[in-house]
């Protein structure tokens, strides 16, 4: 019987129309890695990038056991969990939270949904020619409007060959193999750079790199002086925290404060604490890989700030913001403030007033709005 694609499901990411938990290139790896996959022995196979489950559970059903999956988004490890479970094939996966030297180390066959950010395939293809066996066989696959010539430079830096499978239902493949000695990353360091007095961190693929992007700066320079909350038990909240560079700001410009700071990507989590850790604050800023804010209690914190993505994967979806508000809703005490940025074009003012309380314009410019809603 062949895998059952279509009983997969997102949860619990964000679902809807045109939001699939399994796509054509996931098809495709699992198709191209078939003969290699049955070669590898239990504990030989990694996956990486998986969205909801489709390839590691696409190998597990075909008999592969001990695979090791290491996925960046919280909310997609869980989905895999879930589908896991739903498929009896709990047994056969094991997610691995950090992407290391552990997750590849002894691995003959590796499947890889390939991420758009070049920064994050380089320390992915770096850590399997360093960690991974020396006949080891990459299978990196995206849909093919995702794809480009750089990938294929990225992966010839550091494996001595990599071809180029054909095209099928608008997808493709890139494999490699032959690790070349010495070019492989043995620990993953983040890129760095110090911008308005601030030391940033970041991993790679995380959003804004080791930057201050230009709608976090509009955020950071409407914040007023005077702000709410900032102690111990009621801690500033820096929701979907990124880079970490808002967590950092205030911890350095309130130096008595304590800041929360919250993403559900393990590279963001671990970008964001070495922001903090290089601006000398980690002691009073706890980052967590966390869905939203749900390892918070209700009515917790009179401030949270809060830049949301509109990207869930690949996909741009209008569905992740009113989760977001609605969670840091919750979160703030009554009378508590959510500081929020967003595209101006995405018009999120009435959803903010519906969901969280009174809305007002603080800041404006040619494509970024900045509000405060306080909590009814």
């Amino acid at each position: 019987m062949t895998f059952p694609f279509d009983a997969l499901r997102r949860a619990p990411d964000v679902e809807g129309e045109g939001l699939v938990a399994s796509d054509a290139a996931d098809r495709l790896i699992l198709d191209e890695s078939v003969d290699a996959r049955r070669e590898a022995r239990d504990g030989e196979l990694v996956v990486i990038g998986d969205a909801y489950g489709a390839l590691a559970l696409g190998a597990a059903w075909e008999g592969c056991r001990g695979i090791r999956v290491h996925q960046d988004a919280l909310t997609g490890e869980r989905a895999l969990a879930r589908n896991a479970a739903a498929l009896d094939l709990s047994g056969a996966v094991a997610s691995h939270t950090t992407l290391d030297a552990d997750l590849v180390r002894g691995a003959r066959v590796v499947l890889v949904r390939l991420p758009r950010s070049l920064e994050a395939l380089r320390d992915i293809a770096g850590l399997i020619a360093a960690h991974a066996d020396s006949a080891v066989v990459v299978y990196a696959g995206a849909r093919i409007k995702h794809m480009t010539l750089a990938m294929n430079d990225v992966l010839a830096d550091v494996f001595e060959r990599v071809d180029v499978t054909h095209a099928r239902q608008k997808s493709r493949v890139l494999v490699a193999r032959g690790p070349r000695a010495g070019t492989g990353n043995r620990d993953l360091e983040p890129a760095s750079a110090s911008v308005d007095g601030l030391e940033l961190r970041a991993f790679g693929g995380v959003f804004g790199g080791a930057r201050l992007d230009a709608g976090t700066r509009l955020l950071l320079a409407s914040l007023p002086d005077l702000l709410p909350g900032g102690t111990r038990d009621d801690p500033f909240v820096d929701l979907a925290c990124g880079n970490g560079v808002i967590g950092a700001w205030l911890a350095t410009r309130h130096p008595t404060a304590f800041v929360w700071s919250s993403d559900q990507s393990a590279a963001a989590v671990a970008s964001a604490r070495a922001t903090a850790a290089a601006n000398g604050v980690e002691g009073r800023v706890r980052v967590v890989r966390d869905d939203a804010l749900s390892g918070r209690p209700d009515a917790s914190a009179s401030l949270i700030t809060l830049n949301p993505p509109f990207h869930s994967g690949a996909a741009v979806t209008d569905r992740i913001a009113p989760h977001l508000f609605a969670d840091a809703a919750r979160v703030l005490r009554p009378g508590g403030e959510l500081w929020t940025v967003w595209n101006s074009p995405l018009r999120y003012r009435p959803l903010l007033e519906r969901i969280v309380g009174s809305t007002r314009q603080i800041a404006r410019d040619a494509k970024f709005t900045v509000t405060v809603s306080t909590r009814r």
